[in-house]
C-alpha cells in the first residue's frame, strides 16, 4: 500500500513554486519514477512530491517542452530536495 496524505498534498496550496517562486498555481507533483513507486495508474507515495507551479509540473510530466527523460528527472529531483527543506523550514513536517 502506498502512503497517502491529503493534508500533505493540500499544504502545497499558497506556497511558491520551489523552482521559480511563482504563486497561485502551485501543486504537489508526484515523482514519475518506477524506483519511487510510480506504476501504470499508480502514483508514487505522497512523500515523493515537489511543490511546483503549473508550468514546471507540465515540464516535469512532459506535457510541455521537449525535455529528455533525464532532464525531467533532474528537474523533479531539484524541486523535491527544495520541497523537503521547505516542509521542515515551514513546519509542514515536524519531527516529534
Amino acid at each position: 500500500m502506498s502512503f497517502r496524505s491529503p493534508k500533505l498534498l493540500k499544504s502545497a496550496n499558497g506556497q511558491p513554486c520551489v523552482l521559480c517562486g511563482a504563486t497561485g498555481s502551485t501543486v504537489a507533483a508526484h515523482a514519475n519514477s518506477v524506483a519511487l513507486g510510480k506504476g501504470t495508474g499508480i502514483k508514487a507515495p505522497d512523500f515523493y512530491t515537489a511543490f511546483v507551479c503549473g508550468h514546471h509540473h507540465s515540464l516535469i510530466d512532459g506535457r510541455e517542452g521537449r525535455l529528455s527523460k533525464e532532464e525531467k528527472q533532474e528537474l523533479w529531483m531539484s524541486a523535491y530536495l527544495k520541497t523537503v527543506a521547505l516542509w521542515f523550514d515551514s513546519h509542514i513536517v515536524v519531527v516529534k
